[in-house]
This record gives structure tokens, C-alpha cells and sequence, in this order.
């Protein structure tokens, strides 16, 4: 499903939009750099300017902006017991699995010879079915919970949960509050500890929101100060290399199975009467203010920045975006 960011429309506003806008469709491919020579991709709007203006439509060049490289979040020092519970259950689970399995293979061999029931080879298989559905939840599970650390090769993993266990090494929660969307992952973590500033390393995005309701990273501390443990609230914050991109509103950015796009303007070819608008994927970089700092625009493209709903709603669920550098 086709989420938008940062958009709202009125029902009867769309439909009066989409009632003069109907019909406004193109079928061919599209191309960025040259604007003139360019063929819209399948499925771009093609709008006159009693459509645009019906619309709502506003067009403008991206602003090229360099982003602060410092981000502020909320930590929460986590309980590595309920890590080792989630990680124990996956394991059991999992040779649970197997044994089934092999159990239920060991059965096939012996009903094939005569030397088991049909009863007991259907009891296997109905255990296996049973182990192999609570395996995949105990993973699924994990994954929810721990996604980073699921992400890192066994051994990798492995030492870590010895860290933890130890008390040698920290797992932090940070949510960095308004923030559903983080763009690109920060290099690393400052966690202020009492006025002392305690390094940490960003393992990757978490999947599942908190009560504080915002995107959040998991973060590795080693060798924490004396005192500091689970259930820890501390400020901390996240670091990223300078980004520079193009700053667009929030109005202009969507959001499809395929990532972010926006709808950029291409020039009429000679004799057109309507304005062509073509999706172009973006790549996100960061919230910033009221908008995103993107990537994949340049700051002389004509981006749509208001009315963008009304090409979204024309083009339909599922819209067809294309690469800004595509051939």
C-alpha cells in the first residue's frame, strides 16, 4: 500500500480534483536530464493549465541544503535478560524443529516398510507441523525485538550475548522523539552519563515502536561507567557525516512499495499543450524541519511541491516511479 508522508486531503477536495483531472494520462518512458527530448514514463499525468491551477499545483527548484550532523534522542538502557530469554526460545525452538523433523523422517522410513502406523506417522507429522510454526514465531519474535543483532554473523552475535550476560556490554534503546522515519542510520552515539559523555555504537534500526512512539536505534556500550545499567533513561546524541542534499516540504515526498518519489515538472515537447509530470525516486536523507533533505534532484528541477496529492490520486495506488538518472 501507497503510504504519503506528511499529506492530508479532504474527500470532497479530491474528488472535485480528480473529476477535472480524469482522463489527463500519457503511455511511455521517461528520462531526467534532458527534459526536451525526454518521454514520460507510463502513467504520468499530462495536465493543462485549467487542470493545473484545479489541481492546486506549485512547482519550485529544491532548495540544496547541508544538514547538522548531530541528532538528539532519548536512551533506555535495556534488561538483557528478556535479550536471553528471546534468543533461548529461538534456539529451543528451533532444535525442537529438527528433532521433529528427523523423528517424522525416521517414522516415513519405518510406515514405508511396514513398520509403523498410519496414526503415528500422521501424530509426526502434525508435531512437526506444530514445532516448525512455533520456530518460526520464536525467530519472527527475535527478529521484532532484536532485528540489528539478528542481522550480525553468529559469531558476532554470540560474543555479544556473553558481553551482555557478563555485564561487559550495554544494549540501548534510542528513540529520537517526533521521528517515524530516520533516512540514513548515524555513525555513531555520545550517551551523557552524568555530565561524562560514554561512547556507544549504532547497530541499526529497530522494528518495533515504543510507548514513546518514534523511530529508534539500537546502540552497543562497552565497558559502561560503574552504576549505569537496565532500565537507564539518558540523553544521547547520534552523529552522521555531513549530508548535503535537496530540502523539499513534506507535501512533496511519497511513499510506495518502491520508496520515496517525488513528481518532478518536465518541459512540454514543442506544440504540447499540457505540462507533463513525471515520478522520480528520491532517496531520504533526514527529517529536517518541516521537510526532508533528499537525494536523486537537482536544485534546477522543477519539483512539485504543492498539489502533488491531486498527480498522486490521478496516477492511482501503486504509482510508477522512475529513476532521475534512468536512460
Amino acid at each position: 500500500m501507497v503510504a504519503v508522508l506528511g499529506l492530508r486531503w479532504q474527500r470532497s477536495a479530491r474528488a472535485a480534483a480528480c473529476c477535472v483531472l480524469l482522463g489527463c494520462w500519457v503511455c511511455a518512458f521517461a528520462d531526467n536530464d534532458d527534459d526536451a527530448d525526454a518521454t514520460p514514463p507510463a502513467a504520468a499525468p499530462a495536465l493543462n493549465a485549467q487542470q493545473q491551477n484545479a489541481g492546486g499545483i506549485v512547482v519550485a527548484h529544491p532548495q540544496k541544503l547541508q544538514a547538522p550532523q548531530h541528532l538528539d534522542a532519548l536512551g533506555l538502557v535495556l534488561d538483557p535478560v528478556v535479550l536471553i530469554t528471546d534468543a533461548g526460545a529461538m534456539t529451543a525452538a528451533a532444535a525442537a524443529e529438527q528433532a521433529a523433523a528427523a523423528e517424522l523422517a525416521r517414522l516415513h522410513g519405518l510406515y514405508a516398510g511396514g513398520g509403523a502406523s498410519l496414526k503415528t506417522l500422521e501424530a509426526a507429522q502434525a508435531e512437526q507441523a506444530k514445532a516448525q510454526a512455533e520456530s518460526e514465531s520464536a525467530t519472527l519474535r527475535y527478529g521484532l525485538h532484536w532485528g540489528p543483532l539478528a542481522a550480525l554473523p553468529e559469531a558476532e552475535r554470540r560474543q555479544l550475548l556473553e558481553a551482555a550476560m557478563s555485564g561487559h556490554a550495554l544494549l540501548v534503546r534510542a528513540d529520537v522523539p517526533g521521528r517515524h522515519v530516520l533516512g540514513t542510520l548515524p555513525l555513531g552515539a555520545l550517551l551523557s552519563v552524568d555530565g561524562i559523555e560514554v561512547p556507544g555504537r549504532v547497530l541499526g534500526a529497530l522494528r518495533q515502536s515504543s510507548e514513546v512512539q518514534s523511530a529508534a536505534l539500537l546502540i552497543l556500550v562497552r565497558n559502561a561507567p560503574a552504576g549505569f545499567g537496565p532500565g537507564a533513561r539518558v540523553p544521547i546524541t547520534l552523529s552522521a557525516a555531513p549530508r548535503v542534499g535537496s530540502l523539499l516540504p513534506h507535501g512533496a515526498v511519497f511513499y510506495d512499495e518502491n520508496g520515496a518519489f517525488v513528481y518532478k515538472r518536465v518541459t512540454a515537447q514543442t506544440g504540447e499543450r499540457k505540462t507533463r509530470y513525471v515520478p522520480v525516486k528520491v532517496t531520504l536523507l533526514l527529517a529536517y524541519g518541516d521537510g526532508w533533505l533528499v537525494g536523486g534532484v537537482d536544485n534546477d528541477d522543477d519539483i512539485v511541491v504543492q498539489g502533488a496529492g491531486t498527480l498522486w490520486s490521478l496516477q492511482g495506488l501503486g504509482g510508477l516511479a522512475v529513476d532521475d538518472d534512468q536512460g
